[in-house]
């Protein structure tokens, strides 16, 4: 079998990545730098990729993080170039700070911290001042309070067992919600079987989902109608999920308690009631660690092996490589007949399948075939022709 490491392979990044995440690319097979040609792979964080001319050898794009607003996925798609996130690898930070909202918003924490610290004189005066005032910051308790949560995910679930833990009352709404986060959800989360469901019974709402065309203002006034007067939000998902005009009114019209957010504007700063932070989501060392090293791991995995884990466009597909074997990985439109093309063209030149896999995600699918012999550049070529095939790659 090639040795998958021979070639040194070429990484760009376009941010700083955690040490920790570019160890597990070995030097003696990486060359990593953040001005390189000609790069097999582009690793990011914030970087905005939307204006960036794409060189033509790229394979891969791995973002150190969740979301992928910021990398133009349609475009990478339809050259078969895979993008890959870190889902869950910075779930922990998230929920920290979403339970560090709900305290803040809850007691008042940040307006009785900007009259303490705009308090003068004495300690004798400072300590009137502060029997005097308090009473204006007084607030509420977690307990037996109900957290809506939106979106259980790998942040979602963690934010509802440690509401759970804090001794809340947790309903919990996502139709897509996977086996795997079902089993580790608390068995005393309560399912909603709609938005407005959980809106009308949550005291305070927080939001775990992506940005996309179906959920943005997934908070707007309709729903904020619904809560509970005296309701809480909380945004540390994407900016565009809660419509700010609807949320200003609702504190204006004293519907909300409080709104609190990770992504300010002009707006948000100036209203009262309104608790904005820096987008510090992610913002630990831990986080950026742990998503490093999982998109690390993930594109050394498919550039020597062709696995697909954790990418947002292309399905999940692992094969274990066939003793003594080359492999090859197509990937392609999702159309009939494909699989069928390729085999013909691999029977033509007497190469013996020794195993293959295909799986599909929506309009792309993807194939790795394992052969008993290299595939020659002919046989590459008649497949890369074929219509519909989006790229190959010979491993």
């Amino acid at each position: 079998m090639a040795d998958s490491n021979t070639v040194r392979r070429r990484i760009l990044t376009l941010n700083n990545i955690a040490t920790a995440g570019l160890e597990r690319l070995p030097r003696e097979w990486y060359e990593i730098a953040s001005e390189i040609g000609h790069p097999d792979a582009i690793i990011l964080r914030s970087a905005d990729m939307h204006s960036l001319e794409i060189p033509s050898t790229v394979k891969a794009v791995a973002r150190a993080g969740a979301g992928v607003n910021n990398i133009p996925l349609d475009r990478l798609t339809e050259r078969g170039i895979p993008v890959f996130n870190a889902p869950g690898a910075n779930a922990n930070a998230v929920k920290e700070l979403v339970i560090a909202g709900m305290l803040l918003a809850a007691r008042n924490i940040v307006q009785g911290w900007d009259y303490a610290r705009g308090l003068s004189g004495g300690d004798e005066e400072i300590h009137h001042a502060v029997e005097k005032g308090k009473k204006q910051f007084t607030g509420f308790e977690l307990p037996g309070k109900t957290l809506g949560v939106i979106g259980l995910g790998a942040i979602g679930v963690q934010v509802a067992n440690a509401a759970r833990e804090l001794g809340m009352r947790v309903m919990g709404f996502d139709p897509q919600l996977t086996v795997e986060r079902a089993w580790q959800l608390s068995s005393d989360v309560q399912q909603a079987l709609s938005l407005d469901e959980l809106f009308s019974k949550s005291d305070m709402v927080t939001v775990h989902v992506p940005l996309i065309d179906t959920t943005r203002n997934t908070v707007n006034a309709a729903r904020l109608a619904l809560m509970p007067k005296n309701g809480v939000i909380l945004n540390f998902a994407r900016d565009g999920i809660v419509d700010d005009d609807a949320v200003l009114e609702a504190l204006r019209s004293g519907r909300l308690h409080a709104y609190v957010t990770d992504f300010p504007s002009a707006r948000l700063l100036a209203a009262e009631r309104v608790i904005a932070l820096p987008h510090l989501g992610a913002s630990t060392l831990e986080a950026e660690e742990n998503c490093a090293v999982m998109v690390a791991d993930n594109l050394r995995d498919f550039l020597e092996h062709g696995n697909i884990r954790n990418a947002v466009n292309f399905p999940s597909v692992k094969l274990p490589r066939a003793e003594n074997s080359y492999r090859i990985a197509i990937a392609n439109a999702n159309v009939p007949n494909m699989l069928g093309q390729v085999t013909t063209a691999l029977a033509k030149s007497e190469l013996n399948i020794l195993d293959m896999i295909n799986q599909s995600k929506g309009s792309v699918a993807y194939t790795m075939v394992d052969v008993a012999a290299p595939v020659p550049e002919p046989t590459l070529e008649t497949i890369r022709s074929i219509k519909g095939v989006l790229n190959v790659r010979a491993l």
